[in-house]
């Protein structure tokens, strides 16, 4: 509200338009919700309540099971709590947000509702217990989990979704058998599940456990005593349709999961690798020395991430769009300026700095726009951090000193002598907050330093790069990010070794030395246009060799000419 009055008030004066840039977020409730202690504690109860829901459900899918008891109600309990202290124990970075935990939560809990599901299918057409166990879609947590978050959350789901089961159909399944087979197949669903990028390769997960699932469902009905009384088609060939449509339920709906819990998936960011996006076509038009820059910050970024186990796709993508804001004035940045003009020269250090440092709001601005991802616009607003624009910090330090020597020589006033602050020459942040950020921001820098490089060799780069993270580090720029010093060491050497392999030399060959126009032998037989003055003359064997083709009197006729002296230049 106060905002409000404050805009009305300076647009009266004529000192704003009245508009306002886009944010990715208005107002912080929604940041505050994401990590908030009672809507963490809320997910829990939800959680709770439907594992309490499908414990009673379970016992309804089968005639003759009884309700649960204290002991059943007080097992489930006991899971559940284990769930929440390895959650809070080992998984805590992974599932900080109050999102990620209720994705988590609510698949584990979805799984269970699906298992239930297909075993009253199953009820109603009689099947035996063993293929009522084999015919739950055990591998559908740990894909979606694996997929989206990450292979260590896609055993959290295996692992508590095969305990969960067991208890919740165990008056129905035998559960020794369902703890073995919804561990294997879960297991082997991440296992299967190692770097998806695309969506095929879900369906051959699937179809990989059904497989798996197909082929321990005969050694289970071996070993059970049961291959007399179910086919064997259906012995195999219902868990193996199980699990190949489980695959591509998965596959189908992972872009819902994504749209709605704010997830990324390495899918979709090799679907948002597109270089004719329309930023990134206006960029290579209007902008073509950034375009490239961000080209080159791609690749450095890629490498780096790879060398520590960061999301490489995503370090690639956010570096095409990180200076999409260079759009609104894209001739006052060097790499787009023409060598003949140069507009900072009409203007202050202080407007000058301004320009520039906008370009990460209307960036941002751009991205909001053109709803790119929420990952992009975060690299976006910290690929900069809060450093200096030093140029221009530099440049008005000089103004200043200038302007106070004409004070001293009384050819000037004190009030001319303008105030230089090093926060107006800052960045408006944040810091980067996350590691493929970080080296998104240190590529930046570095690739801009590269180019000022005189005979780049090894040891300049490598000087070079630790100058820039040295200087990075000692402005607080990586403070709030989680890089540690080894993979920044390791982050280091991919630049050197990245810029090398970009900025090697050439060997210089020689000129070719032209021979001298000389008059062309006439072949009226072999070829009756004459050859340009400029080519060089064939030689005598070779004459012979092409004039053998032509018959005897064409050798002949070649070989007298060829004891012909050839006349000067001055006679043709």
């Amino acid at each position: 509200m106060f905002d409000s009055i404050r805009r009305a008030r300076l647009q009266r004066q004529g000192l704003s338009c009245g508009k306002t840039r886009r944010k990715q977020q208005e107002g912080d409730l929604f940041d505050e919700m994401r990590t908030h202690p009672a809507v963490t504690l809320a997910v829990y109860a939800l959680f709770f309540t439907g594992l309490a829901i499908l414990l009673r459900v379970g016992t309804t899918l089968a005639e003759g099971v009884p309700p649960p008891d204290f002991l059943d109600w007080l097992s489930v309990g006991a899971i559940g709590t284990a769930l929440v202290v390895h959650q809070r124990v080992a998984l805590q970075d992974e599932m900080a947000e109050n999102a990620t935990l209720l994705l988590v939560l609510g698949t584990l809990l979805l799984h269970l509702v699906l298992g239930a599901i297909v075993i009253d299918f199953g009820e109603n057409q009689g099947w035996p217990p063993a293929l009522l166990g084999m015919a739950v879609p055990h591998v559908f947590a740990p894909l979606v989990l694996s997929v989206m978050l990450g292979r260590k959350i896609g055993l959290f789901g295996a692992i508590y979704s095969t305990l969960l089961g067991s208890l919740v159909f165990g008056g129905v399944l035998n559960p020794i058998t369902y703890l073995a087979t919804s561990s294997l197949l879960g297991f082997l669903a991440v296992a299967f599940t190692n770097r998806v990028r695309k969506r095929n390769r879900l369906f051959s997960a699937g179809l990989y456990a059904g497989l798996a699932a197909a082929a321990f469902s005969l050694m289970l009905h071996e070993a059970s005593g049961l291959m007399d009384s179910v086919k064997v088609t259906r012995m195999t060939g219902v868990p193996f349709l199980i699990g190949v449509l489980t695959g591509m339920v998965v596959g189908g709906f992972l872009p819902v999961l994504e749209q709605i819990f704010g997830v990324t998936t390495e899918v979709s960011w090799l679907e948002l690798a597109d270089l004719n996006h329309p930023l990134m076509r206006r960029l290579s038009i209007e902008a073509p020395g950034t375009y490239h820059h961000s080209l080159v910050v791609a690749n450095l970024s890629e490498a780096a991430a790879e060398t520590i186990g960061a999301s490489a796709t995503m370090c690639r993508v956010s570096s095409y769009f990180h200076d999409i804001g260079k759009l609104s004035k894209p001739e006052y940045f060097i790499e787009n300026m023409n060598p003949a003009v140069n507009p900072h020269e009409d203007l202050t250090a202080r407007m000058s700095a301004l320009v520039i440092i906008a370009h990460v709001k209307d960036g941002v601005d751009l991205a909001i726009k053109n709803n790119l991802n929420s990952r992009i616009i975060d690299v976006i607003e910290q690929h900069h951090g809060t450093s200096l624009a030093w140029y221009f910090y530099r440049q008005a330090l000089d103004q200043k000193a200038k302007i106070l020597r004409l004070v001293e020589q009384d050819k000037a006033k004190e009030d001319d002598v303008p105030q230089v602050s090093e926060e107006v020459f800052r960045y408006p942040g944040p810091k980067p907050q996350f590691k493929e950020s970080a080296i998104i921001s240190l590529a930046d820098a570095v690739e801009s330093a590269s180019r000022t490089l005189d005979k780049p060799n090894a040891s300049r780069i490598e000087t070079m790069v630790d100058e820039i993270v040295q200087a990075r580090m000692l402005d607080g720029q990586l403070d709030e990010c989680d890089l540690t010093i080894a993979e920044l060491a390791k982050v280091k050497a991919s630049f050197c070794k990245t810029l090398l392999s970009m900025m090697h030399g050439r060997i210089k060959y020689q000129k070719v030395v032209e021979a001298a126009p000389t008059t062309m032998i006439q072949r009226d037989d072999l070829n009756p246009m004459p050859m340009a003055s400029d080519e060089p003359l064939m030689t005598a064997s070779m004459k012979i060799v092409e004039a053998s083709f032509a018959g005897p009197e064409a050798e002949a006729s070649v070989k007298k000419r060829s004891r012909r002296k050839t006349p000067p230049a001055s006679a043709a």
